[in-house]
């Protein structure tokens, strides 16, 4: 059972980062269609939190059903998956309220979208290569 889970939690982690790498294209697919931006991003949104959860839902019950334990690695992951969702939820938020028939605004946005996405795939990676270390035995935390 918990190695199922860790199966599932590992392979909802992969299709994340390349829905992550995938969102990439949504400032460049909308470049001249404002309103089409603000609905690629709420989909984008309201996918990425679906997916996210996934991986924690199925991260904590491996956890619990294998009782192992509140490590160090368990804890960053938790960290960073919040800190994964604050930021989407802030950018979602961002790209709502904004103008967007204002050009100007609109590049900024597509602008900012790239960078978040980039430092939350970056996130990701970090974590993907901190758990592969630690069970590859380079380090141990």
């Amino acid at each position: 059972m918990v190695e199922e889970m860790l199966a599932v939690h590992s392979i909802l982690v992969k299709v994340f980062l390349g829905f992550l790498v995938g969102g990439l294209f949504i400032p460049m697919m909308t470049a001249k269609n404002p309103l089409g931006f603000r609905k690629a991003s709420f989909i984008y949104t309201m996918i990425f939190q679906a997916l996210a959860t996934m991986i924690a839902f199925a991260g904590i019950v491996a956890v619990f059903t294998g009782d192992l334990g509140w490590s160090v690695t368990t804890i960053i992951m938790v960290v960073v998956w919040a800190v994964l969702m604050y930021i989407e939820i802030k950018k979602y938020k961002l790209i709502k309220v904004a103008n967007l028939d204002n050009a100007e605004a609109h590049k900024l946005l597509k602008g900012a979208f790239l960078k978040i996405s980039s430092v939350q795939i970056l996130l990701v990676v970090v974590m993907v290569v901190l758990m592969v270390l630690q069970a590859k035995g380079v380090i141990v935390l």
